[in-house]
């Protein structure tokens, strides 16, 4: 069987709607080189630390973790305050922070808490106003100069101390019962920051220690989408009366050559959702995180064109720790079925686990979905199987960005109309690249290979303007 990638670019995603603009997550985290400058090792700063780990950091970056030129332009980016608005004002995700750890409380109180990747320092507030004895604001962002002084202007210093630099660099003299930390991308694990999670777990968390959120998990489904296509392709068909066709291949490049960042809803999704990974944030390991790989198999609820795969992941806050889960479960073990029989929704239940989901029926995210799309729709009967493999990688060049390394195929059943074959493919493997598509036939109706070559033409029409290559002769 001959197949290829479908994507093997670096993941670094579009915006598509709402003009909204590329942000990047946060990761690991670094000291500003202008920090270093203004501040003397050990300084202190109205209550703004810094930490005193050169000679460690020195040590780290012989052992293979350096900070990367990749991480200095990533944490440059936090400093901005339009990527903490739009954070903040996701009141879906902000809220339901909130909620956690006030459901929490009896947890955090009098507690030491770690808010990793703080930012302006939302959620460290948050577990100081549960009742936190300490909390340590960790964020290697020059906003973290300006989380300080929110935190002084709440008259919080002596309760949150604001840490500017990496979790790997910074010094925390103890041990600590909670950490938090909004650690999620854009496909969950764009960004590459639960690595900085579980660090700092492997560094400071007690055992039997709280992380919220403790789990999460990503899903996957195939989507049918003729308006996106429509708007960003057929409108190259006929542009004020002018034939503008020609347009249509490059069209199809820049709108459909990456992933892309958008919203979309329940009624584009073609089936079940797939599993692609869960994670146990008490347990996950760096390792488990370089690459992912999942079989997923899909049954068509509807008549539809295909046009892609979405991706989305909800997280859930538990505690202390998750009991049974096992990360290396195969995920087909618990594919192409919902989740306790529904879509999990985020619970009012103080007594059951909440849940932050970012699925298209729930309602928007700042995350959005992200969704991969096909150059050409394909066009899938009721109840027909869309199955294949997906490989999520961090990037050699930048850990923080994906390489997305998808395969596809569709069953077709052969039917005929008037004694002419008009379908004639059993199954089949799509190879998408930069510069089209190709075909490879695999299997062919016996009964219909006879008249391969009289309905080649046929079979030409209903596939579209691709390459086809013929195994057998």
């Amino acid at each position: 069987m001959n197949s290829s990638p479908a994507y093997s670019n670096g993941y670094h995603p579009q915006q598509q709607q709402h003009g909204m603009r590329d942000k990047v997550r946060r990761g690991t985290r670094a000291r500003s080189r202008e920090l270093r400058e203004s501040f003397s090792s050990g300084g202190n700063f109205g209550g703004l630390r810094v930490s005193e780990h050169d000679k460690q950091q020195q040590q780290q970056q012989q052992q293979g973790a350096p900070c990367t030129d990749f991480d200095m332009a990533y944490f440059h980016s936090y400093a901005h305050v339009g990527i903490h608005e739009e954070m903040i004002k996701d009141r879906v995700r902000t809220e339901t922070y909130r909620t956690a750890i006030m459901q929490h409380q009896s947890s955090i109180a009098g507690k030491v808490v770690v808010d990793v990747g703080c930012g302006t320092g939302i959620l460290s507030i948050f577990c100081a106003q549960a009742g936190a004895k300490r909390v340590y604001a960790v964020d290697a962002s020059d906003i973290a100069v300006q989380a300080n002084e929110v935190v002084k202007a709440n008259n919080l210093s002596e309760t949150i101390i604001v840490l500017h630099g990496r979790v790997e660099d910074v010094d925390i003299d103890e041990e600590v019962d909670v950490i938090i930390s909004e650690w999620m991308g854009y496909m969950l694990l764009y960004e590459s920051m639960l690595g900085s999670v579980i660090t700092a777990r492997d560094r400071w968390l007690k055992p039997g220690g709280l992380i919220l959120p403790s789990s999460a998990t990503l899903y996957m489904a195939p989507i049918t989408h003729s308006d996106r296509y429509s708007e960003s392709i057929d409108f190259w068909r006929n542009v004020y009366g002018i034939d503008m066709s020609a347009m249509l291949p490059l069209a199809k490049q820049c709108a459909f050559e990456e992933p892309c960042v958008e919203t979309i809803v329940g009624e584009n999704v073609l089936t079940w959702p797939h599993v692609v990974k869960q994670v146990d944030c008490h347990t996950i390991t760096l390792h488990e995180l370089e690459s992912v790989t999942t079989n997923y198999k899909f049954k068509s609820m509807m008549r539809a064109p295909l046009h892609g795969f979405a991706f989305w992941f909800d997280v859930e806050f538990s505690g202390p720790a998750l009991a049974g889960t096992n990360n290396h479960a195969p995920s087909s073990l618990i594919s192409n079925h919902p989740v306790d029989g529904q879509q999990r929704k985020k619970r009012a239940n103080p007594n059951e686990a909440l849940v932050l989901s970012t699925a298209p029926e729930d309602p928007p995210t700042h995350w959005q979905q992200t969704v991969l799309y096909f150059y050409d729709p394909i066009e899938v009967e009721q109840d027909q199987l869309i199955e294949g493999s997906v490989t999520l990688s961090q990037s050699k060049e930048n850990r923080r960005f994906m390489n997305i390394h998808l395969e596809y195929a569709w069953k077709i059943l052969c039917k005929r109309v008037r004694n002419e074959v008009i379908l004639l493919i059993t199954s089949c493997v799509v190879i998408q690249g930069k510069h089209g598509q190709v075909i490879t036939l695999l299997n062919l109706c016996p009964s219909c290979c006879p008249k391969l070559s009289a309905d080649l033409g046929s079979l030409q029409n209903f596939l579209g303007d691709l390459a086809i290559t013929f195994p057998y002769n």
